[in-house]
Parts: C-alpha cells; structure tokens; sequence
C-alpha cells in the first residue's frame, strides 16, 4: 500500500463505528420493511412467506456480524434495545394476523402451509429480537434489563415449543435460566415476579426436556422448582406438571417400569396438593388421587385400588363423585375375583341415575371380560334390560353391548352360547324398537353390522345353524324400504347358503326365491343351481345355466363355477353342459375367466369317465383342432413348452382313446381318434411341428388299418375317397419311417427293434391299399423290402402270405415269395414250428398247383421233395401226422393221370415219393404195405408190356 493511502485510511477504531452503524442501519432498515409489511399485508397480495423468510435471513445474518463488533456504546445498545422491541411488536402484529390467514385459507392447502411457514418465520424473527435484546445487554436507564431478554426468551421458547422445535425451544429456555440466575430484582420487577418467571421457565424447560426424552432432566427440573413455591397457585402449577408427566406415562400400558414411575410422579402431585392448607388444591387432589388408583388398576394391585376408591368416596362434595369411581371398583373386585362384590357395583350402577350410559358400559365390559362363558352374557343381558327399565337406553349403547358380548370370534370359549344370548337380547322387543327412526340410522347399520359379522365368523367355521339364527336376527335390523331392498336381498341370499350347508334344501329355495323378488341377478340364479345340483335335479341345473346368462350382470365366471360345482358333485352330465355353454362365450380379443383349451381339456377329461361318451369326446377333440387352426397354435395351446404339452395332452389323449375303442372292436371310431392324434401331432408350436414323430407315423398307420378292420366289420367296401385318403395317409408314414430309419434320430435297426409290430402293419395295410388299385408290382416291391428288414419275422410273413392267397386281391407271386421266406425263416430256427410249416408247405404245393402245374410239374415235385427232406431225421410224431398222411396221399394220387395216360416214368416218380413220405409218417403201415403191392403189380404190368426189359428201380 502506498503511504499517501495508508494516512487517508480511517482509524480501527472509526472503522470499528462504521462497522457498527452500517449493521444497525441494516438491521433497522429490515425491521421497518417488516413494520410495513405487517401494515399493507391485508391489502396487497405479497407473498408472506418468501417477505418473512428473507427479512429473517437479512436480521440474522446482519445480528452474526453485528455480536463479532462489540462491546458497543450505552447510546447504541439503548438503539439496539428499541430496535428488539420494534421487531417484537411487529412479530405480534403478524402473528395476531396469522390465524386469520389461516382461516381465509382453509380451502387451499398451498396457503394452508403458507400460513405454517409464516408462524415459523415468526418465530426465528422472535429469536432474533430476543438475541437482540441480549446483545444490547445492560442499558441505563432500563429496569430490571436482564428479567425483560429472559421474559423474551422464555415466550420465544414457548412458541418454537408450540411449533414442536424441541432443540430452539430448549436453548430459549436456557438462556432465560442463565439471564433470571444472573438478575436482581428492582422497584419495577419485584422478587416475587422474578420468581415466578423463574418457576415458568423451569415448568416450561422441564416440558421441552420431557419431550426430547430426557425423563432425568424433566424431573430435575420440576424438583429445583420446589424452592419456588410461593403460593397455592405455584403448587397447583407444579402439581399439575407432576400429574402431566404421571398421565403420559400411563398410557404406556405394557411397561411396569414406566408406570412405578408414573405413581411416584402422581405422588408427588399429591403430596404438594396436601401441603397447601386452602381448598384451592382440592380438586386437583381429587384428581390426582383419581388417576393413581388408575396406576395401580394398571399394575394390578387391587387391594390399593380399593383403598383409593373408599377414600374418594368419603368426600362430601357430589362433584367428586366421579363417574369412573365404580368402574374401577368394578374391575378391582374382577381382579380379585370378587364376582358378587362386582355384581353389587354394577347393580348400584343401574340404579344410580347419575352414572352416564358410556361409564356404566364400560363397567359391563369389564365384568362380561373377566366372568366370561354364559354367565357373564346372562348377567350382561339382564342388567342391560334392567338399565332399559330405569331409564333410556340409547341405541349406541344396546351395539356396545351386543358387541362386547358376541366377542372376538367363534373360536373364544363359549362363543356359541354368547352367541345365542346377543341373539335373545337383539330380538327383544324392547330392544329393537330403540332403532327405530332415521335419527338412530347410523346406530342400525352397526348392530346389522354387529350380528352380520359374527353369523359370517359362524359361517366360516361351518357352523350353519347358528350362522343363520344371526343372520336372521340381522334382518331385524334392516328398514322395510326401497332403500334397504339390496341389503334386505343380500341377507336372503346368506340364509339360502346357510341352509344349503345345512342340507336343507326346500327353506334355501324358499330364501333365494324372496331374495330373487327382492334383486334378481346372477347370484340368484347361481344359487338356485346350486340347489338344484344338490338335489341331484340334474335337468333343472341345466336349465338354470341358460337362465344365467340372461341374467343383467351375467359373467362367464360364474359358468366356470357352475362347472367347478358339478364336478364337485359328480354331477358330469351338468358340469359338461356348462362347460360347452361357456364355450359359446369364446371370441376373439374377449377376456374369459380360462382359456379355451383348458376348459376344452376338462371336457374331455369329464367325459371319459365314463363309458359311450366317444362320439362327444371326437367333436370336442375336432374343436380343439379347428380352433388351433382358426386362432393359430401359439394363441391356442400357448407358447413354448406350455403349448407343447397342451398340444401333446390332446394328441395323447386322441391315441390312447383310438386304442381302447379299437381293442373294443368300434373300428371306425378307432380311425377317426387316430386320425385326430395324426393331425394334432402335426400342428406347429413356436412354429415347429413333429411332422417326423414316431407318434405321427403310428397314427397314421393304425388309421389306416382301422379303416381296412371297419370295411369288413362293417361288410361294406371302402369308397374311393376313403381309399384315396388311405393312400395319402400311407404315402406320408411311409416318407415318415424313411426319415426315422435313414435319420440321425433312429436308424432302421433302432426303429424296428422299437416298434417292429408297426412296420408290419404299415406293410399290411398298404399291401391291401395297393391291391385294392391293382398295382401287383407295388405290393411286390413292398413285401420284399419287408422281408429285408429286421422288423420282418416268420408271423408276420405267414399272415402276408395267406393273405396275398384270397381273392379278390390275391396274388400269387406275392403269396409264393412271402410264404418261402417264412418256410425258411421257420426252418432257420433251432425249434422250427412245424404245425406252420406243414401249413405253408401245403398251401405252397396249392399255389404251384394251380399256377405252375399243368406247364411245371416239377416244381410241384419239388415241394413234395423238400417236405420229405424236412421229415428226414425228425423224431416219430413231430412233423403233424395229419398233415405228412395229407403229402403221402396228394403225391400218391398225383400219379393216377400219368398210369392211365401211360406216362410210365411221371407215374412211377410221384409212386415213389408218395411211398417214401408215407414211410415216415406213423400209422400208415396198411397204406405203405397196399402202395407196395400196387408198384409190385404196377412194374410187372410195365415188365410184359415192354416185353422182357429190366424192372425199374424205386427211387430212394
């Protein structure tokens, strides 16, 4: 700095001055734009808030820097002085304006908290003025200067109290204490009022101590003021803080701890009303005494309630005769288990008309709650009916009682004959007529309310006999009026279900028909249904479904109910009749209480319980279908594995019933199941379907095999659409086993293992599908490639072979080759079947007779070889007898066309074989030996006839 400006720089001290008077022209100048504020705030529109919260943000932080320039002059502190006064005024201006604010806003919740937020500012500007005053310290000229900053704080403190700012309110208290220690009394403020403010800033420090939970201090506090105790009025004023904080302590029920503290807290308030002499302090007395026989009721020390009770009742004054004296006397002897003396209380009670209704109630309560069971309803209800017949008894204190006495709910002890005493008191006549009048509407609806519940509780536990006498007895309480006509209709409809669970069922009808006159709706007709179900009325339950849906507030729920009912019931032809109602109700984009498929599942389900519901069981099984393809399958079955399994339930469903129905022998019924589980299989979820499942190609087959077993049960052929749709369904199995055996999934060994049955059906049924359209080469190609696989067996090619024999789509070439393969197969074996190879031998020698006789003989004579062939080496019986008796005869007799046509050697060949199987076959010993002797004759004749030439030899 340069010296020139150093020696124009003002003193410390006059900088000090300037400080001081900026300040308190600042504060000044804050403290009139708040007087005149306070002056135009009823005529303008200024946000009060926003004015107050920032004059008090100015003064506070104006006063901060101000207590960091003193000690000031005595001439400044006195402008200070007045300054506080001016501010403290105006706060009280405003806060005498607040409330009518207040008032003027009540309608808007946004000026509402305005006005809060003002009576806060008002209080900071209160704390300021007070902080002010405390700066301006001793003034000259000032009485008594330190009393006033306290007398400021002090009320300071109160409204930040008032305002529930415990802390503010504690530090104003605070330093009203250290101000009033600090202070002497003067002519102006005499000791006794600086005594007094000291005793008003302890009592009100002491409740602010008490409300931050500082019990200790609270406590403290009111014992220092002992000392400040000058009159009767300063004792009443400690007597009643000492009852305060002794009533606020009562109300913490459940702690021992608090209420001991609460009785020596009362006792102390006691104690200071018995030292002042006067009858000032009587009352109070009274009322402190009042309350600590209510701590030891609390702490259930009766013996000291009944000394409490007695001494109160020694005074003379009526007015001290507290309407609460018997109620405690009351529960004092229940808790002694005095019953009789409880019951003297209560009937003294009846006959004092002093006592107010709600104190006498009280009184029964207790009694009802301590004696309990139908003792205590009995002794509840007679002295309700005796108060009755002292004076008027108001409606509200019939439904304390008749509340107090139903109790808690029906699982308490006694509860059904509680229940039967409320239902007598409420029915009295007397009682009901208390009720009558819209005066007592309120106090109607709440004994309705009263019975209506505890009957509900009743229902709940399924006692149905009680729950209806309350439900009864509610109905007294409902007005006959236009208005009440719903309730009154509700309460028909409860007593329909109580006797439905009572298993009566002509009174429920009777109850459901009065509530259906009253309100007709849904819950009506449901009902009737229900009884209806219950009477096993199956075609009224039905009937009543349609009425239902005619009902106003008709909804698909209670279709799904009535389902629900049915089968619970075992009711199936009713639950299949709402079932396929609901079904009607099912469009797009409309919520229903379930899906579709479920409800088309459940019908399905239902209706194969029982036996000769197939035909219904195919028409909703063909729904699902037809929807699944009308909606898409994801909308239908769902997504994902859900919709799978949806889908796979039905397809399932589908086979197992075809499979059933077909053992039972109903084969065109077994197709169409078939064909369903086929088309079901095939349907695509997520957008994948199983067009390569196993289950699919089974289906098909078997659908197709159904078919061929119906045509002939049936004794009609199948028509050409019928046999054009088995050639698709065949074409696609087909392509289906050629994916599966030539696939990664199965390979065809893995599948004919599997399922080697199918494979023959499927051979089976296209064999007759193919001959039925006269393709011989197709049925050819088809038993070949059979019998290369693993699935053929010897079975399987017998019943191809046989069939490929009968007319009218026989095929020999089919039936030659099938049967071979099975002869060799048979023959293969370590145990060959001979019953079966005797068979194919003989039906092979008939198709080679007949095909390849006349231009092949030697083939028949090949056959008749390769049987001797088999018999060579086979033990005595085990080649069929009939059938070896069968080829020794047929090739014997073979050789009668060639002896008389002369065909020597062609005769002689078929002799001999005739001869040799006729050797191995047991029992044929006349025939060998009369062969014998016709070959012996038979050779001579040809010996002559050739004249001397050799005789031929047999064959061997």
């Amino acid at each position: 700095m340069r010296i020139a400006e150093i020696s124009s720089s003002p003193s410390p001290s006059t900088q000090h001055q300037q400080d001081s008077q900026f300040l308190l022209s600042q504060i000044e100048s804050s403290i009139k734009h708040l007087e005149h504020f306070s002056s135009t705030l009823n005529n303008t529109n200024t946000n009060t808030n926003t004015n107050t919260n920032t004059i008090s943000s100015n003064l506070r932080q104006s006063l901060t820097q101000l207590s960091q320039l003193g000690p000031f002059s005595s001439e400044f502190n006195l402008h200070l002085w007045k300054l506080s006064y001016r501010l403290w005024n105006s706060c009280v201006d405003l806060s005498n304006l607040n409330p009518k604010l207040r008032s003027s806003s009540s309608s808007s919740s946004s000026s509402s908290s305005a006005a809060a937020a003002l009576s806060l500012d008002l209080a900071k500007l209160r704390h300021i003025a007070a902080d002010i005053l405390s700066l301006a310290g001793n003034v000259s000229g000032v009485p008594s200067p330190s009393i006033k900053s306290a007398s400021f704080y002090y009320k300071t403190g109160l409204i930040w109290h008032d305002l529930r700012r415990f802390d503010l309110a504690s530090s104003c208290f605070e330093k009203a204490t250290d101000l009033l220690s600090n202070s002497n009394a003067t002519a102006t403020v005499s000791a006794d009022d600086a005594t007094k403010l000291l005793l008003d800033v302890n009592l009100a420090r002491s409740r602010t101590a008490w409300e931050l939970s500082d019990r200790n201090l609270a406590v403290a506090l009111l014992s220092r003021s002992k000392t400040l105790l000058l009159c009767s009025d300063h004792y009443g004023s400690l007597a009643n803080q000492y009852l305060a904080f002794g009533k606020s302590l009562l109300s913490k029920k459940n702690e021992t701890e608090s209420l001991s503290e609460a009785l020596k807290l009362m006792k102390e308030a006691l104690d200071l009303c018995e030292k002042v002499g006067d009858g000032n302090l009587r009352e109070l007395r009274w009322k402190t005494l009042r309350f600590i026989s209510a701590v030891h009721l609390q702490k259930e020390e009766y013996e000291s309630v009944i000394k409490c009770v007695r001494v109160l009742r020694q005074s003379d004054d009526e007015k001290n005769q507290h309407p609460s004296l018997p109620v405690m006397a009351v529960k004092a002897w229940l808790g002694l288990r005095r019953f009789g003396e409880a019951e003297k209380e209560l009937r003294g009670m009846v006959v004092n008309t002093g006592i107010p209704e709600g104190v006498w109630l009280s009184a029964v309560e207790a009694y009802f709650d301590a004696a309990g069971g139908s003792a205590g309803a009995e002794t509840a209800k007679g002295l309700f009916l005796g108060l009755m017949g002292r004076c008027h008894v108001s409606a509200g204190a019939a439904v304390r009682v008749a509340h107090r006495v139903v109790g808690d709910g029906v699982e308490s002890e006694g509860s059904k004959v509680r229940a039967k005493v409320v239902a007598e008191l409420v029915s009295d006549d007397r009682v009901v007529a208390l009720f009558a009048g819209e005066a007592v509407a309120k106090e109607r609806m709440a004994m309705h309310a009263v019975l209506w519940n505890c009957a509900a509780d009743f229902f709940r536990s399924k006692d149905y006999g009680t729950s209806a006498e309350m439900f009864e007895k509610s109905m007294l309480y409902i007005p006959y009026d236009i208005e009440s006509k719903i309730l009154r209709a509700k309460g028909f409809r409860v007593l329909c279900l109580c006797h439905l669970g009572l298993s009566q069922l002509d009174r429920a009808l009777e109850y459901i028909n009065e509530a259906e006159k009253l309100e007709p709706n849904i819950a009506c007709a449901f009902l009737k249904f229900k009884i209806y179900l219950q009477r096993s009325d199956h075609d009224g339950a039905i009937s009543q479904i349609q009425a239902m849906t005619t009902c106003l507030d008709f909804t698909t729920d209670f279709i799904s109910l009535s389902a629900h009912e049915a089968v619970a019931c075992r009711a199936l032809p009713v639950a299949v009749a709402a079932l396929s109602n609901l079904l009607n109700f099912y469009t797009p984009g409309k919520s229903m209480p379930t899906t579709e498929i479920v409800v088309l599942r459940t019908l399905v389900t239902i209706l194969t319980q029982q036996p000769g519901n197939e035909l219904e069981v195919v028409k909703f099984i063909k729904r699902a279908h037809n929807r699944a393809s009308e909606l898409g399958s994801d909308l239908f079955f769902g997504k994902g594995e859900i919709g799978r399994r949806e889908r796979n339930w039905f397809a399932v469903t589908s086979w197992n019933l075809g499979t059933r129905i077909g053992k039972e022998g109903n084969y065109e019924l077994c197709a169409e199941f078939f064909r369903l589980a086929s088309e079901i299989c095939c349907v695509p979820v997520d957008g994948q379907a199983e067009e390569n499942n196993v289950m699919v190609c089974k289906s098909l087959i078997l659908t197709v095999s159904s078919m061929i077993a119906s045509e002939k049960q049936r004794k009609a052929a199948l028509s050409e659409s019928e046999v054009n749709e088995a050639v698709k369904l065949l074409d696609k199995a087909g392509k289906i086993l050629k994916s599966i055996s030539t696939g990664t999934r199965l390979n065809d060994d893995q599948f004919t293992t599997i399922e080697p049955d199918l494979f023959f059906i499927y051979t089976f049924s296209a064999y007759d599908i193919k001959g039925r359209l006269n393709d011989l080469a197709s049925q050819q190609l088809l038993v070949k490639s059979f019998a290369s696989s693993k699935a053929c067996n010897s079975k399987h090619l017998l019943q191809i072979g046989l069939t490929a024999l009968q007319a009218p789509q026989s095929n020999h070439e089919v039936a030659t080759f099938a049967l071979n393969e099975c002869l060799s197969s048979l023959l293969s074996s370590p145990s060959p079947d001979f019953e079966n190879v005797a068979l194919i031998l003989r039906k092979l020698i008939a198709v080679a007779s007949i095909h390849k006789g006349d231009t092949d003989d030697d083939a028949v004579y090949g056959m008749y070889k390769q049987a001797y062939q088999i018999m060579v080496g086979l033990k005595e019986g085990e080649y069929p007898t009939e059938e070896g008796k069968w080829l020794a005869m047929t090739a014997w007799n073979r050789a009668a066309l060639p002896v008389r046509l002369g065909q020597i050697e062609m005769a002689k060949k078929w002799m001999n074989i005739g001869m040799e199987l006729a050797k191995r076959i047991p029992g044929m010993e006349t025939y060998k030996a009369c062969m014998e002797d016709f070959v012996d004759c038979f050779q001579k004749k040809c010996n002559v006839q050739n004249n001397g030439e050799n005789r031929p030899q047999l064959v061997e």
